[in-house]
């Protein structure tokens, strides 16, 4: 595994501190052949994230992409000193990159989000709004599944599976653009099997979810 160097997000000076809803933020990005797509992601969130966050940083976990994500990681990460890459050695799927990632987070508050422009960088702020409204997880759940048959069928014995634990009404709303407080990973720190659902595991830390 392979890491690039962390740095803080500096504030710009437009940027009133004061007035910010949420102190810091990291945005973690699990990435499995996203090369088309991650340079516009991570220049929109320089746009969203000074106005929702006095600290944030993104991290860009790679899962074993076969294309050239890994190269443009690390020439984001040269551009923006708030971007960190994470190369892991092969693919280990979307739940064990983000739980890689979400270990890494430094920050007081977890976005999770895809890296291919389905969950819009311009919600980032309507997602951490609802956060500070006194849930301790708040999902993003687009008006409709834009991705294809077969991963939108997979989502929905997901949430199927996740009603016994999270009840339907919540399990329904799951998706992977959320928000959490990052204190919640402690519930979790020991866990160690590979089978791994972030949305089970963020459970054990909280009932206070949207």
């Amino acid at each position: 595994m392979q890491t690039l160097p962390v740095a803080n997000a500096p504030v710009t000076p437009s940027t009133n501190r004061d007035t910010l809803p949420i102190a810091s933020c990291s945005v973690v990005i699990p990435v499995y052949n996203g090369a088309a797509t991650l340079e516009s992601l991570v220049a929109q969130l320089a746009r969203v994230l000074p106005q929702v966050a006095r600290r944030y940083e993104v991290i860009l976990v790679n899962d074993g992409s076969s294309d050239a994500s890994w190269e443009i990681i690390t020439r984001i990460g040269s551009a923006y000193p708030w971007v960190n890459g994470i190369d892991l050695a092969r693919n280990f799927g979307q739940h064990n990159a983000l739980l890689c990632g979400i270990r890494a987070a430094r920050h007081d508050v977890v976005v999770t989000m895809d890296d291919d422009l389905q969950h819009p960088p311009a919600e980032v702020p309507l997602l951490l709004s609802r956060l500070t409204d006194g849930y301790d997880v708040v999902y993003g759940t687009p008006d409709q599944q834009q991705h294809g048959f077969w991963r939108d069928i997979a989502s929905r014995v997901t949430k199927l599976a996740l009603q016994s634990v999270m009840g339907a009404e919540t399990a329904s709303k799951v998706s992977a653009f959320r928000a959490f407080r990052t204190r919640l990973r402690d519930a979790f720190g020991a866990y160690q099997n590979p089978t791994v659902s972030i949305d089970v595991l963020l459970t054990w830390g909280t009932c206070r979810l949207m």
